[in-house]
């Protein structure tokens, strides 16, 4: 009776130092999210007081400042073309390429592929640059599109290679037999049997790619400025306005934070997917 109180007591103290650790890692990283949301229906007074405002009534001229006077709406679009056409372009390039990969077991080059992922993309921009002023490309919506494939495409494909690997190769060779190419076999066999992979891919550059600063700060134009770019043009030599950067970054958080909410099944659900063998 004494060592099954004593258990209990264990499980109960474990129980909450572990609940303690999630709440304070909760926290600490919940609290600049919750203090944009305070700055961006605060004022300027408020933002800048030497003691942090905390009882305060909301006000949304920070909002109305972004949305009509800074062109916010034009800067979205921008931002839905670049990352809609990023993360297509990276499909039609990624899942061929993943497919190859999983299916000759091209080990070295999937390596490659990750590293291409982890390397800085500051490394990547000066080249960029280069060649897109050569080319006379700098400040058009082909040159964040194809910077932007750095991001999606290796993601697509280094997510698709444990899904198509999963794949039993006898299907293919069942409609390789049935008459079926192999880009048939693919395209009509592979990518149907991955359809969760592929969505988890295509959220997750879509996410990437929209909250992607520096390539659209240096190579956008005036007129393809995305949305993460809108945040320096509350940044000027004499001040800052601390509101209209906090509602800029609201806005250009909820899109991706409502869309993590709705599809973060469908993300678990693909990526733990994609590691089942067998």
């Amino acid at each position: 009776m004494t060592a099954a109180r004593s258990q209990s007591r264990t499980r109960r103290l474990e129980s909450f130092w572990v609940n303690a650790l999630i709440a304070l890692t909760l926290t600490v990283m919940l609290f600049p999210f919750a203090w944009m949301i305070l700055t961006a229906f605060r004022t300027q007074t408020q933002n800048t007081s030497s003691v942090p405002v905390w009882f305060f009534v909301p006000t949304l001229e920070n909002f109305v400042a972004v949305i009509v006077g800074q062109n916010f709406l034009r800067y979205t679009l921008n931002s839905l073309i670049v990352a809609a056409a990023a993360t297509g372009l990276g499909l039609l390039l990624g899942l061929p390429a993943a497919y190859s990969i999983a299916r000759y077991k091209l080990r070295g080059l999937a390596v490659w592929v990750l590293v291409s992922r982890i390397i800085p993309y500051v490394t990547f921009l000066l080249p960029w640059f280069l060649i897109f002023t050569q080319l006379k490309l700098t400040g058009t919506y082909w040159a964040l599109i194809l910077t932007h494939l750095i991001i999606t495409l290796p993601m697509i494909v280094w997510v698709m290679i444990a899904f198509f690997e999963d794949i039993p190769i006898e299907l293919e060779e069942a409609g390789l037999i049935d008459g079926l190419t192999r880009f048939a076999a693919f395209y009509r066999i592979a990518v149907p049997l991955v359809a969760p992979g592929v969505a988890t891919a295509t959220i997750l550059s879509f996410i990437y790619s929209w909250n992607q600063f520096l390539f659209s700060l240096i190579l956008a134009g005036p007129d393809t400025k995305t949305v993460p770019v809108a945040v320096f043009n509350f940044i000027s030599y004499g001040s800052v306005d601390f509101g209209g950067i906090a509602a800029a970054a609201v806005l250009i958080t909820l899109p991706v934070v409502v869309l993590s909410l709705f599809v973060q099944r469908h993300i678990l659900r693909g990526l733990t997917g994609g590691g089942v063998k067998g």
